[in-house]
């Protein structure tokens, strides 16, 4: 589950909120063990995903850095380029 999150800082262009919420919903299904939540348990599951999320804007707007922003696509390329190594070039 926790393997879809992606780092958000330093980007250009800056994280989309799209963005932000896809890593709040993996980080609670992470920590809940559930992908699903129970009708039960839905409240609860939304609620943590907005306040990770919310949070997770947050820190992204108050992080500096003195780094060049990364380009999304080089940083794309190199995940396939150290993917190709970890589990060999697909056929």
């Amino acid at each position: 589950m926790c393997r879809n999150i992606r780092q958000l800082h330093n980007f250009e262009p800056a994280a989309t909120s799209e963005e932000v919420h896809a890593a709040a919903l993996q980080y609670v299904r992470k920590v809940s063990g559930s992908t699903r939540p129970s009708q039960a348990n839905q409240h609860a599951f939304d609620e943590a995903v907005e306040a990770v999320a919310h949070a997770t804007a947050h820190l992204l707007e108050h992080l500096t850095t003195s780094a060049p922003p990364k380009d999304r696509e080089v940083e794309r390329q190199k995940a396939r380029e150290r993917n190709a190594v970890r589990f060999g070039t697909p056929a």
